[in-house]
């Protein structure tokens, strides 16, 4: 189904579920709602921040290495509380259309490999490959 069709009151809250999908399948990851947000977190540690209502879908993100690439992107902004000055940096997408998931997916890889412990990180975190069943087994 094309975006166009979505009623755009609907679509944060789809990206938000696409968002979700990408971020619970990463080893340890879960979901939390402290103040009222939806994050996930590996450990005990928040790897995103996200929300979306009825007007808009946004997310934060912790990116050591691409902050600065990422800042001069037009939707993207350093994260406010301080959290910029540390690498955080912030997305929002009006209407929850023309969301740039490759580029998002990126930013959940380098942001949970940022936070993850280290005895858990993968050499190359991929979010697709956690969530996959074992092939079952013909007797």
């Amino acid at each position: 189904m094309s975006s166009a069709r979505i009623p755009p009151s609907k679509r944060p809250a789809l990206a938000l579920a696409k968002l979700r999908g990408f971020a619970l399948a990463f080893e340890g990851a879960w979901e939390d709602h402290p103040w009222g947000e939806t994050v996930f977190k590996v450990g005990t540690k928040v790897f995103v921040f996200s929300n979306a209502d009825a007007e808009s879908f946004g997310l934060s993100v912790k990116l050591p290495t691409s902050r600065d690439a990422a800042l001069t992107l037009p939707f993207a902004e350093p994260t406010g509380y301080g959290l910029g000055k540390s690498g955080w940096v912030s997305a929002r997408f009006p209407g929850g259309k023309d969301v740039p998931w490759p580029v998002l997916e990126a930013w959940l890889n380098e942001s949970y490999a940022a936070v993850a412990p280290k005895r858990s990180k993968p050499t190359k975190p991929v979010a697709r490959a956690a969530r996959r069943p074992a092939p079952k087994r013909r007797k």
